[in-house]
């Protein structure tokens, strides 16, 4: 009994730090989503399929569910209870295959995923003269990231019916308008690579750390199991 008490204790305490790395990595991925928000909130009004704002809330709700599920596995490692271990096991398994899922849905279905997301933008172009807020969104956007149009320029044409631009695609230290030749698509698409690749091999960290708190979630479940029968 002895024996089985000090393992169940190792593995308590074990599987404690472990749900205290997974719970900082959920506070990270949090942090994150909440800088890309800010860093997006003067081109807020977009569509939400935009890259940078689609990021900023993925990373917001991984990061909070994250960090609810390792406060969860931290607390049913202390109390040493089955219920909890084992809403913690099912949660995260769960959390782990939604992860897998994304991980090959993006992979498999980026071109299609592209393609909507720019087709979105391209729909709230023709709502640029009539939304305000809108309207701020899309010249902010050119202005910051030095583009114009989804694809090219001549989407401000095939979608408003007009004959220019909006001044937001011009070079704004020239006397007449030079606009941006970069696609506005590609350059936020840019940005959050760049952004992203760092948090891409944290997210590999804390894979890791995810298989390593289920094994021991569950071996911790069946030392209290085998704890409690000893008893009765």
């Amino acid at each position: 009994m002895a024996v089985s008490r000090g393992c169940l204790c190792c593995v308590k305490y074990l599987m404690f730090v472990f749900n205290l790395v997974f719970w900082l990595g959920g506070c990270g991925l949090f942090g994150v989503g909440v800088w890309l928000s800010f860093t997006q909130s003067k081109f807020s009004s977009l569509p939400l399929s935009f890259p940078s704002l689609s990021a900023a809330n993925l990373l917001l709700v991984a990061g909070g569910v994250t960090m609810v599920t390792g406060f969860l596995g931290c607390l049913g490692a202390l109390k040493e209870q089955r219920c909890l271990l084992m809403t913690f096991f099912v949660i995260l398994l769960l959390l782990f295959l939604i992860e897998v899922t994304l991980i090959l849905i993006l992979s498999i279905y980026h071109r299609e995923l592209d393609q909507k997301a720019k087709d979105g933008l391209i729909q709230s172009m023709k709502n640029y003269k009539t939304n305000k807020h809108l309207q701020v969104s899309w010249d902010n956007m050119q202005t910051i990231f030095k583009c114009c149009g989804v694809s090219n320029h001549t989407d401000w044409y095939n979608n408003m019916g007009i004959d220019q631009h909006p001044e937001s695609c011009c070079r704004q230290d020239l006397g007449r308008c030079h606009r941006w030749e970069e696609p506005c698509y590609e350059k936020a698409k840019e940005f959050i690579l760049s952004n992203l690749t760092s948090v891409l091999g944290f997210g590999v960290c804390l894979g890791i750390v995810q298989i390593l708190a289920l094994a021991f979630s569950m071996l911790m479940y069946c030392q209290i199991l085998r704890a409690e029968k000893y008893l009765d």
